[in-house]
């Protein structure tokens, strides 16, 4: 399962893998998208990225146009990316008639309870995609996360309808950046990630959490990965990962 993108140094073999982890990293406040962009890159990383047009730091959007430049980047060194949809919208139940209820977290309708059907769902898939293609030059690879992870019947039959397969994560590879510092901390954190991921999880994280106070990826990202790597493993994107590498070709 090895998808290797370490480079060795010159007149060096580079080591085999014994296992491979699948970065993942959702949009959010985007406090700590530049610091992670810049371990990746330190270590020859490619992971994947779900985008939805989240508020941010900056006090703009992560979807603005201020932000072309850290996707075009990011595009041209070889991640993958996916749609978390537009307005990080929450599925909330399944009605009849493949139609769902569900609430935006952002945009014109935040917060409000919505009644889609299968084309609204699919819609919302693509606006990411379609904004995607004007900042950074490319599409999203066809696949995407639902905010929270909250899937059901009818919304996974809408996303495979317009061809998005959906992508969660492995129990061992929640990061816990969501959560209070005080409770997790980054170093019982770390040494969950450390002792439990396996070959084949999908580790998912965020580029960064407003309401932890000890940000996750300053502190962990790359003693994680380090950690990992010492352990044999290597790193690969979705469109790799066999489960889901028939789906993006």
């Amino acid at each position: 399962m090895a998808a290797s993108t370490s480079v060795a140094l010159a007149g060096t073999t580079p080591p085999a893998c014994h296992g491979t982890i699948y970065l993942t990293f959702d949009t959010g406040s985007q406090s700590q998208a530049e610091f992670i962009a810049g371990v990746l890159r330190k270590h020859a990383i490619r992971a994947t990225f779900f985008l939805a047009n989240e508020e941010t730091v900056r006090g703009d959007w992560s979807l603005d146009p201020s932000w072309a430049p850290f996707w075009k980047r990011l595009a041209a060194e070889g991640h993958a990316f996916g749609t978390h949809t537009f307005d990080h919208v929450y599925w909330q139940r399944d009605l009849a008639g493949g139609k769902m209820v569900v609430k935006p977290q952002f945009g014109a309708h935040a917060g409000q309870k919505l009644t889609w059907d299968a084309q609204q769902y699919c819609d919302e898939l693509k606006r990411v995609d379609a904004r995607f293609a004007e900042l950074a030059g490319r599409h999203l690879d066809p696949l995407f996360r639902a905010p929270g992870g909250h899937t059901s019947p009818n919304l996974l039959a809408a996303a495979r309808a317009c061809g998005y397969a959906h992508v969660g994560w492995a129990k061992a590879g929640f990061s816990g950046d969501e959560t209070p510092s005080e409770t997790y901390p980054n170093a019982v954190l770390l040494k969950r990630a450390l002792d439990n991921l396996k070959d084949g999880d999908i580790f998912m994280a965020h580029l960064g959490i407003w309401s932890r106070k000890d940000p996750w990826a300053s502190a962990d990202l790359e003693p994680m990965i380090e950690g990992l790597e010492q352990k044999g493993f290597c790193f690969g994107t979705i469109p790799q990962h066999p489960a889901y590498s028939s789906a993006t070709k």
